[in-house]
């Protein structure tokens, strides 16, 4: 990786996933710079990751680096802004990782024009398979979008898409797993019961996983002739009942986030 220096302010699971995705890649920045409120949190970081700098609860220390990753739940936002503003160097660039906090309320809050990137981080950029699509400010120029792009690639696919579907990623792709890792894991303690070694499962699962997205890409099938194409549905009765979670909690979730 460049010599490039990075200070995440939170210490929390994303700033964790991001710097294993980088160390898992033998793509570590040059100086990473981490400040959090929780020194329990910050202490288990540190000893994950012996060659980052502790920052303690400043958050202006990491905001003197040449790219900073807000890595903050939203209504920390508006408060730790103000207080690193002086303290961000010219020409540095913030990347925000949180949903709801706009570029445009970022940059009103920095009073001065600036490079600006959000960013939908996912949970597989820990094994360099994540999918964290990213908007731009304004005016960014091209030299500094590559090298933003450059910086998070060993973690995944990195896509620009418009500010406006953001939050729409944040339900597909950043929480996307969570909708699925339950019942997998419960599939492979299910296979274990049934006489497949460890091994056997989670190969029989990746491939099974794998194979049905594809199915559903690239059959040429309709939806409905996908879902066909297995006679025996063991847990068709569930099925409705879990349609409605996801249009029930997801839509209000998402009418939260983009509000």
């Amino acid at each position: 990786m460049e010599d490039i220096s990075v200070g995440f302010i939170g210490g929390g699971r994303v700033t964790g996933i991001i710097l294993a995705g980088w160390k898992r890649g033998g793509q570590m920045p040059g100086r990473v710079v981490v400040s959090e409120t929780d020194p329990a949190a910050l202490a288990v970081l540190k000893e994950r990751f012996p060659e980052i700098e502790a920052a303690g609860d400043d958050p202006t220390v990491p905001a003197s680096a040449d790219i900073v990753v807000l890595a903050l739940h939203p209504p920390a936002i508006g408060a730790v802004l103000q207080a690193i503003t002086p303290a961000l160097r010219g020409g540095a660039m913030l990347v925000s990782l949180a949903p709801k906090w706009r570029i445009g309320a970022i940059a009103a809050v920095l009073g001065a024009a600036r490079p600006v990137v959000r960013m939908i981080p996912n949970a597989p950029s820990v094994v360099g398979m994540g999918y964290n699509p990213f908007a731009c400010s304004p005016g960014l120029r091209p030299e500094e979008c590559e090298r933003f792009v450059r910086l998070f690639a060993p973690l995944g696919e990195t896509v620009e898409t418009d500010e406006e579907k953001l939050e729409a990623y944040a339900l597909l792709t950043a929480m996307g797993p969570t909708y699925f890792w339950f019942q997998w894991y419960e599939l492979l303690d299910l296979a274990d019961s049934f006489g497949l070694s460890p091994e056997e499962a989670r190969t029989g699962l990746f491939a099974m996983v794998a194979g049905a997205l594809r199915t559903m890409t690239d059959a040429g099938l309709s939806p409905a002739q996908v879902m066909d194409l297995v006679p025996v549905h063991p847990i068709a009765g569930g099925e409705e009942e879990i349609r409605r979670l996801y249009r029930e909690n997801l839509r209000d979730l998402y009418q939260k986030l983009a509000g």
